[in-house]
């Protein structure tokens, strides 16, 4: 188990551009889709957790799942599977960049990764609503919810008004406290 939580993490690591935030549908469909490691709720959980905690998130959703599948040992194979494959190409990339960077094909080639990088996080995140969609008692709600908050990070960026992730992620919490406070209430 700890070989494959390895390798598993490695190849998320290696052949996933973009960092943490694009990482995510690729660390859902080998661990939840192929694997079955965790059930689509345990995802949002641990997406919530290594969102919540500190470090990068790739770290964080490599550590968390290596712990549920081989506790402490698959904690450290999953983790160092995870961040090798950026030791490696950043170690290659930092030795040969400055003489390649100024080449237009390799420019151009940035710009292209970048923009594929975008559209993963974008589909990351659809997905991450589908699933929450399904999993929630109030559908429209978080729907709604979503598109105003991808609304307010929109108009701040292009307004050059930066908010901070955390203040959003409390604003989050506060709002699923009072949903379900009012929830109780109505039981009541």
């Amino acid at each position: 188990m700890m070989f494959e939580l390895f390798i598993t993490f490695f190849k998320i690591g290696f052949f996933t551009i973009g960092g943490g935030y694009a990482m995510i549908s690729v660390v859902q469909d080998e661990c939840v889709e192929r694997k079955k490691w965790l059930d689509n709720e345990e995802f949002l959980n641990l997406l919530a957790i290594a969102e919540s905690t500190p470090g990068p998130i790739a770290i964080n959703m490599a550590t968390y799942t290596g712990y549920v599948k081989g506790k402490f040992l698959g904690a450290v194979f999953a983790t160092i599977g995870v961040v090798l494959p950026s030791i490696i190409v950043i170690s290659i990339i930092s030795y040969f960049i400055k003489d390649v960077l100024h080449i237009k094909i390799v420019s151009d080639a940035f710009f292209g990764i970048r923009v594929a990088v975008s559209i993963i996080i974008i589909k990351t995140a659809c997905n991450l609503l589908i699933t929450e969609v399904s999993h929630s008692q109030y559908k429209i709600l978080t729907v709604v919810l979503f598109l105003v908050f991808a609304l307010v990070i929109v108009v701040s960026d292009i307004l050059g008004k930066n908010i901070s992730t955390i203040i959003l992620v409390f604003i989050a919490i506060l709002l699923g406290i009072i949903l379900s406070l009012a929830r109780s209430m109505k039981k009541l």
